[in-house]
């Protein structure tokens, strides 16, 4: 079927996605809006995959701050290169990111980085409910995985929801950056502090080190 220049120009401006990209995904999605995000979105996640290995050793660090000065975030993302470090859409990245944390209040950046202690105690708790209820041990195992990826969901920020799109989670958001920008992104590390609350949030993680492609 024939894609027009309008339909192009529309996805273009909802997804952000170079104008062939877009127009590759209406062409595959059959004129379809909604499916030809979800498309990009997909392709965004592939093409994330494959420069997920890159070397990430530039980058920026953002801020924000919130509810007139009571909260703040820092948060620093890296990529391959400064000239993407100082593109709009990488500062738009960072801008939204520190945005959700400030909102969110995660504890960790990845699940990888989640603490054994802090996995094993929610573990052994909801282990606990589980086997209260009198269902057999393999219905407990499959309860409590389904627990912990609820849990994986609420403390770590990749696999939070986006605050501003509850069907896109942060990871997913990244990825359709790099899909955009054609580099590798990561998150490696942020703080969160809060007026009158004594313990601030502070997570990192360790860049993957590898060979460029």
């Amino acid at each position: 079927m024939n894609i027009s220049a309008a339909q192009v120009k529309e996805l273009r401006e909802k997804s952000g996605a170079p104008m062939m990209d877009c127009k590759a995904a209406l062409t595959e999605a059959k004129g379809d809006m909604e499916q030809a995000i979800i498309h990009l979105r997909k392709r965004g996640v592939s093409l994330a995959g494959k420069k997920a290995a890159r070397v990430t050793s530039e980058g920026s660090v953002g801020y924000y701050i919130h509810a007139g000065g009571k909260i703040g975030v820092l948060l620093e993302v890296n990529c391959e290169s400064d000239f993407v470090a100082r593109t709009d859409d990488f500062k738009e990245l960072l801008h939204d990111i520190s945005m959700h944390i400030a909102a969110s209040d995660p504890k960790f950046v990845r699940r990888e980085d989640v603490t054994a202690a802090d996995f094993e105690r929610e573990k052994d708790i909801y282990r606990a409910q589980a086997a209260a209820t009198g269902k057999p041990a393999n219905v407990v195992e499959k309860i409590v995985e389904g627990k912990m990826a609820k849990f994986f969901e609420e403390v770590c920020l990749l696999e939070q929801p986006f605050i501003k799109d509850q069907t896109t989670t942060i990871s997913q958001l990244v990825a359709t950056k790099i899909g955009k920008l054609g580099e590798n992104i990561s998150v490696r590390r942020f703080a969160r502090f809060k007026v009158g609350d004594a313990s601030a949030t502070v997570a990192f993680t360790t860049p993957v080190e590898a060979k460029e492609e």
